[in-house]
């Protein structure tokens, strides 16, 4: 299989094992920190398993894992969320959440998948152009829900509204799928919140930059972005202009 390929089918495979995780957890009535707890772990092994059979010499680096830095000098490292959400994930009925598989070459995300399980929806750098937006009055900037101030801003600047929700993974896909134009997270992410999404942003031609617009780069020391900026390429300029202000 492809790259492209291989991070579709890890991304939904976790994604149906969380769903079936989460299933039996209703039925026996799990405590809400219990279902995240094993859901994190869970999906953790299947990628980790699933990646060391399919790509056995390639790195990887995933939130649940234990990262000893061997992976910085390796040519191939898949960054791994294999739950983003987990709060939501706790939540009866929630649908915010995700899983992000991605690979990194070279600094850059060359191929990745993110799946949103509730939602029965799978993205992938393999997809075409990202669709266009939905019919409305005003574009839609999305946001964190404790992170409305930036997002205002560039709101303000392109006349839009605020919207929020949980899970980069899903913001990032609300972009992708057009019912949203602007993803702005203005604090610092984890590599393994911001590589998938960022990679089928990039595939589907939108423009990816960290807040302060920079380009992002994959599988540093310390795996940290500065922030997230996902956006239709006609706000671009003035969606970094407001964040600069």
């Amino acid at each position: 299989m492809q790259d492209h390929e291989v991070a579709g089918l890890l991304a939904g495979e976790a994604g149906d094992l969380l769903l079936e995780i989460r299933d039996r957890a209703m039925a026996e009535g799990w405590s809400p920190n219990r279902l995240r707890e094993v859901g994190d772990r869970q999906a953790h092994r299947l990628l980790a398993d699933r990646l060391s059979g399919l790509r056995p010499h390639d790195a990887l680096l995933s939130e649940e894992g234990h990262d000893d830095g061997g992976r910085v000098d390796a040519d191939r490292v898949w960054i791994v969320d294999p739950l983003d959400g987990t709060h939501d994930f706790g939540r009866p009925g929630s649908i915010e959440w995700a899983v992000h598989v991605a690979l990194v070459v070279d600094g850059s995300p060359s191929a990745a998948a993110v799946c949103l399980p509730a939602s029965r929806r799978l993205y992938g750098t393999a997809m075409s152009t990202a669709a266009r937006p939905s019919e409305r009055d005003r574009p839609v900037v999305i946001t964190s829900r404790s992170q409305w101030g930036d997002a205002e801003e560039v709101a303000a600047a392109i006349g839009g509204v605020v919207r929020s929700c949980g899970s980069a993974g899903v913001k990032a896909m609300a972009v992708v799928a057009g019912s949203a134009d602007v993803y702005v997270h203005p604090s610092g992410l984890y590599e393994w919140d911001a590589c998938a999404p960022a990679g089928v942003a990039m595939a589907a031609g939108l423009d990816v930059h960290g807040v302060d617009g920079s380009r992002l780069e994959f599988n540093k020391a310390r795996p940290v972005v500065p922030g997230l900026v996902i956006s239709r390429p006609e706000y671009t300029v003035s969606v970094l202009g407001a964040l600069r202000w």
